[in-house]
């Protein structure tokens, strides 16, 4: 079965995000979500209504009303920002490729930095999405939810492995065999 993403607006990422260097992409990591209130002369527009605005909220240099930011979270967050590398890592965890699942595995394979992957991790443990035991990762109940709020905002269905791009990367019937991706890199 072919998933093709819906067109909705979620969270995400900038692309060329790895361009930055670790200190400051930690910076911008902490600081989303953060009000933000314009200096005197200053101009700012919402990145999703395009209005200008005296006060908002930032993402990775983008500016979001309330109203538009509200709008952004999905269903299930709990106020967290939930975008595609949630999506993965609290996915991963979900339907784990290998077993056990280590957090390095998961850092490794959610489509950020490992560095930036530990920051969101600690984040989805501290807003109990996941727990952690012996380095064994564990999805909550409440992680599950979110799981399934941030599919339905991407691909308009309930989570399944297919959306994962640890899945979407392997070769079929290989998902676990790990020669098989290091061949198919070179």
């Amino acid at each position: 079965m072919k998933l093709k993403n819906k067109q909705q607006v979620y969270f995400e990422y900038p692309g060329n995000l790895k361009t930055l260097d670790l200190a400051t992409m930690v910076q911008l990591y902490r600081m989303r979500g953060e009000p933000y209130e314009t200096e005197p002369g200053e101009i700012i527009a919402c990145a999703l209504t395009k209005k200008l605005l005296k006060s908002s909220k930032t993402w990775f240099g983008l500016h979001y009303s309330q109203k538009a930011w509200d709008s952004l979270l999905t269903t299930n967050s709990g106020g967290f920002p939930l975008t595609n590398v949630e999506l993965n890592i609290l996915g991963l965890v979900h339907s784990p490729p290998v077993e056990p699942m280590g957090r390095s595995f998961v850092e490794n394979n959610c489509d950020v930095l490992p560095q930036l992957a530990f920051l969101i991790i600690n984040d989805l443990k501290q807003f109990g999405f996941l727990e952690e035991d012996d380095n064994e990762l564990i999805i909550t109940p409440t992680g599950t939810k979110a799981l399934d709020g941030i599919a339905r905002r991407i691909y308009e269905r309930k989570f399944l492995p297919e959306m994962l791009n640890y899945y979407k990367e392997q070769p079929m019937g290989s998902q676990g065999d790990t020669q098989d991706k290091q061949t198919r890199l070179f």
